[in-house]
């Protein structure tokens, strides 16, 4: 008889964990780009088709366990509170991510991190790809909210949530990006982490609410101004 069920899951669960870990090992010692599956794989004692059973590409290894920023957007609005509009939602959890972002700069690990992603235009092509994918998913959360009639819904009064719904994630999502990348260099001139993702996680607040307020204002004028008809609902 074959192993258990669970057994082997659990096994394959290990396998992946020990693979990565000496991945990871790897690329901080060498470098990315230095480093080979070939070299992954005999460093962890497996075979070049076991690192590649668990994972497709080398960039996949790098960035595995360190993404959850790629669905977290959308997992903030589809898991809000019931009375929570999807935007309060959302804000909420971008001025928590841009404040723990700067402060885990403090930890040399993702210190590390940060700067083989700089290094490396092979991680950085992934990098953006993830970033897609995550404006992908934020855009599909926040339609569905905007479309659910039973639910609590934001200040704007929307014709087409879709559309509203895509260019709000790439908007949201690029001022973020842009808040991280501009104050990461202060942290790394020795300013206290804590004090920076604290100031940030106001800005971020202050940032987002202005491109809400934005968008009801341009939304406002275009129903005042007789552009199409009126929506049968009412976006948070």
């Amino acid at each position: 008889m074959g192993e258990p069920t669970g057994h082997r899951a659990r096994k394959k669960a290990q396998t992946r964990a020990h693979v990565r870990a000496v991945a990871h090992g790897l690329f901080a010692e060498r470098g990315f780009d230095a480093v080979t599956i070939a070299d992954v794989a005999r460093r962890a004692d497996v075979a070049v088709q076991t690192v590649f059973n668990h994972f497709s590409t080398k960039e996949e290894l790098f960035f595995d366990g360190r993404t959850p920023w790629v669905s977290g957007p959308a997992d903030a609005v589809r898991r809000r509170a019931p009375a929570q509009c999807p935007l309060a939602a959302l804000t909420g959890y971008l001025s928590a991510f841009v404040r723990d972002r700067i402060v885990a700069l403090d930890d040399p690990a993702h210190r590390r991190h940060v700067r083989l992603v700089a290094e490396s235009a092979a991680l950085r092509a992934h990098e953006s790809h993830l970033v897609n994918e995550c404006e992908r998913l934020l855009a599909e959360a926040l339609a569905e909210a905007w479309t659910d009639p039973g639910a609590t819904h934001d200040g704007l009064v929307l014709e087409d949530p879709g559309t509203t719904a895509a260019l709000t994630a790439a908007t949201w999502l690029s001022a973020v990006r842009a808040l991280l990348l501009r104050h990461r260099p202060a942290v790394a001139s020795g300013a206290d982490a804590a004090q920076v993702g604290e100031e940030l996680g106001r800005l971020t607040d202050q940032v987002l609410a202005g491109l809400a307020e934005t968008a009801d204002h341009f939304l406002r004028r275009l129903r005042a101004a007789g552009a199409g008809p009126q929506p049968a609902h009412q976006a948070c």
